[in-house]
């Protein structure tokens, strides 16, 4: 297995996952700070830390759930006619509607913080909390409800790196294990600086459409799709780090030129 993490396509997946991650994270971070913020000020800390280790705790869980089924690869429905072909299985069925979400999810995402970025926050401050055990209740649901993408994205970055599941799923908790380590030790330096570029907020959820888009090609690969005599092939990992290290050096260089043009 250590020959496997360390290899280039591990380390890639492992900082590039990390890093969506704590995007995917940042608004768990708000709303678990908005429930907290109800609570008295000795209080808030605690709950806040709770918050984010039950986050970590849940995507685990929900990372062994998950594997478990897209490990389920042998097909239970064959489709076969003279110009379409198709072998449908779990996995498969997971990988496409996985796919399916995290395109909608992203884009309505993007389409809410562009139109009404308060739209979440306002609801969440709606809502009363009354003690300790009542705000970890709400964090548990916001906990879970930011956890599906995460975990989505996860299978993602990671499906086919190795044939054993076994090392893709630890390779899939490391990232979420730092990634919580780091939202508990710099939630707020990262907020704020999300907060003052919201661009690298938005540029995750794009990567997230990215990824959808694979999961969903990954899917009819998996499931041996043929058109016509033509086999669906999947999308090459190296693709999708090469689009986002590329985006991402032309936000550095962006936030670099503003920074200046402030100063």
């Amino acid at each position: 297995m250590l020959d496997f993490l360390l290899t280039s396509d591990a380390i890639m997946a492992l900082l590039t996952l990390t890093f969506l991650e704590i995007i995917l994270g940042i608004d768990n971070i708000v709303f678990i700070s908005i429930a907290a913020n109800k609570l008295p000020e000795h209080q808030r800390n605690k709950a806040t830390n709770i918050g984010l280790l039950l986050a970590m705790v849940q995507r685990i869980i929900l990372l062994f759930f998950v594997s478990f089924l897209v490990g389920l690869s042998t097909p239970f429905y064959n489709l076969e006619t003279s110009w379409f072909e198709l072998h449908i299985s779990w996995q498969a069925i997971i990988l496409f509607a996985g796919g399916l979400f995290l395109i909608y999810k992203s884009t309505s995402e993007i389409r809410e913080k562009v139109t009404y970025p308060e739209h979440d926050k306002d609801e969440i401050k709606g809502k009363k909390i009354k003690s300790l055990s009542n705000a970890i209740v709400q964090i548990l649901i916001i906990d879970f409800i930011f956890s599906i993408d995460s975990i989505l994205t996860a299978v993602g970055m990671t499906n086919g790196l190795h044939p054993n599941h076994n090392y893709t799923l630890v390779l899939m908790i490391i990232a979420v294990v730092i990634s919580i380590g780091i939202m508990i030790g710099f939630a707020n330096p990262i907020r704020k600086f999300i907060d003052t570029n919201p661009s690298i907020q938005i540029l995750g959820l794009a990567f997230l459409i990215l990824i959808g888009f694979m999961l969903i090609t990954e899917a009819a690969h998996l499931s041996n799709t043929e058109f016509f005599g033509n086999k669906v092939g999947s999308i090459p990992k190296g693709y999708l780090y090469f689009a986002i290290a590329f985006s991402l050096f032309i936000e550095v260089l962006n936030y670099r030129i503003n920074k200046k043009k402030k100063s």
